[in-house]
């Protein structure tokens, strides 16, 4: 392999966003909600606490509960609630949450 298609492939690599559960992530990460794979009436919950979709969060802590930076305000989640939360990392200059 070359220069050329290595510099190629690592730039789509870095361009590609993957999808995982907000209880994967690092704290300190920002990141945008794409899905909540919860029953309905948990998905309008977290919706009505600011967890919905394309909204911008930045996970705090990830210790006993799971802290983020929603809205402006701080919210404590369990992990199991962090496990159904599908988000993608945002490029750096985009994360302002």
């Amino acid at each position: 392999m070359n220069w050329t298609k290595a510099i190629e492939s690592e730039g789509r690599e870095q361009a590609r966003c993957e999808v995982c559960p907000l209880s994967r992530v690092k704290a300190g990460v920002a990141v945008r909600i794409k899905q909540l794979c919860a029953a309905p009436d948990v998905q309008n919950r977290l919706r009505e606490l600011g967890f919905r979709e394309d909204q911008i969060i930045k996970l705090l802590t990830s210790q006993a509960n799971f802290i983020c930076q929603v809205c402006d305000a701080r919210l404590a989640i369990s992990e199991q609630l962090a496990k159904i939360i599908m988000v993608e990392p945002l490029h750096p200059a985009w994360a302002r949450a």
